[in-house]
């Protein structure tokens, strides 16, 4: 019972961290807005995926 009052605020650390971490754009205008651009699947070479704009597109940014 006493790991119970360990792992609560470890728990509740990871939870919090989890909420802000949400910055990526999630569709095709907030990614058009941050300067990015949908690409099916994968992005070419010099790009990194930076959110989704749909299912299969992602949002593609320098």
């Amino acid at each position: 019972m006493r790991i119970v009052y360990l792992l609560f605020p470890f728990i509740l650390l990871l939870a919090q961290g989890a909420a802000g971490s949400s910055r990526a754009p999630g569709n095709k205008s907030e990614c058009l807005r941050q300067n990015g651009f949908c690409a099916f699947l994968k992005c070419p070479f010099p790009f990194v995926i930076s959110g989704k704009c749909t299912k299969f597109q992602f949002c593609c940014k320098k």
